[in-house]
């Protein structure tokens, strides 16, 4: 059941933080993401097979990781190009920000009001893997790294000289770097010592989870 729970998580938490980016586009004004069907809360179309695949595997194993859809947007046709891209970009990591807070806040109530609730299994890892995963999506994100949110984010921020520049940096070394580091951290992970993405995410994700439900993770 907890491997359901942390299925039902993760495919929540993916698929708002893609429709997140589509809206904040639509209603910047780019038509792009709503003529691909995205801007719906079906969360099925926010998702490719492989990574489907991948969250369904990966929570077999005991640690869910998987993607959504990429959402494709046209700053180009925002009413303002730059900060409307930046607004679109944020929405996703946001998104999980406010859903591990309302995961967070459902959680003390009921270990306040019902606390016999959690011994039910299923409803803990719910409400546990609804805070915590939150948590890691929104901080992973924000990795200015490859493909991740937090390059365009920081891309968005620099002088407009070197903009293009970070932009063509991040879709070939940054995102190697990016793999390196998972890879890297995941090797080290398995001989015993904590990787670099364990100390950016896991060490501050575990923090801002006892700090949110009162409860160690």
């Amino acid at each position: 059941m907890e491997y359901a729970a942390l299925a039902i998580i993760l495919f929540i938490s993916i698929g708002l933080h893609e429709f997140a980016h589509a809206k904040v586009a639509d209603m910047a004004g780019d038509m792009t993401p709503r003529s691909q069907g995205r801007v719906t809360l079906n969360l099925t179309k926010h998702f490719e097979i492989t990574g489907v695949i991948m969250i369904v595997v990966s929570t077999l194993s005991g640690f869910g990781i998987g993607w959504g859809k990429p959402v494709m947007v046209n700053p180009g046709r925002m009413k303002n190009p730059r900060w409307d891209h930046f607004a679109s970009v944020i929405a996703g990591p946001m998104t999980n920000v406010t859903l591990a807070l309302l995961f967070a806040i459902a959680y003390r109530i009921i270990a306040i009001a019902s606390p016999y609730a959690f011994n039910i299994h299923f409803i803990y890892a719910l409400f546990v893997y609804g805070v915590f995963i939150n948590i890691v999506l929104a901080l992973f994100n924000l990795i200015p790294l490859g493909p991740l949110d937090g390059h365009w984010l920081l891309g968005l921020l620099l002088p407009a000289q070197n903009r293009q520049r970070w932009f063509e940096f991040n879709r070939s070394q940054g995102t190697i770097l990016l793999l390196v580091l998972i890879v890297g951290g995941q090797m080290m992970s398995r001989a015993g010592n904590p990787g670099p993405i364990e100390y950016l995410i896991g060490v501050p994700a575990e923090a801002l989870f006892k700090y949110l439900t009162g409860s160690p993770f």
